[in-house]
């Protein structure tokens, strides 16, 4: 009977020392991960990836063209000749 009583108790002991960790873990911070997306772009000003490219595309499929855009300037004289 002793035995039984002392492996019990070493046994009840355990049980609550691993209880103890595994919810001691629950509370521990979670370790910050640093995903991105961006696989080869540069950080621009303000730590944000520059996504613009603003040279023209011409590609044999037309659908996948990308034409030269205005510049501000000439952006604002259309608007002004549109009436906006």
């Amino acid at each position: 009977q002793p035995k039984l009583i002392t492996l019990t108790n070493t046994m009840f002991k355990l049980i609550t020392i691993a209880a103890l960790v595994a919810s001691a873990s629950a509370f521990a911070p979670a370790s910050q991960f640093s995903r991105t997306t961006a696989i080869h772009q540069e950080i621009g000003k303000g730590g944000m990836a520059d996504t613009r490219d603003p040279d023209a595309m011409d590609d044999e499929d037309p659908r996948k063209s990308i034409s030269a855009a205005p510049s501000f300037e000439e952006y604002l004289k259309q608007r002004e000749a549109e009436g906006n």
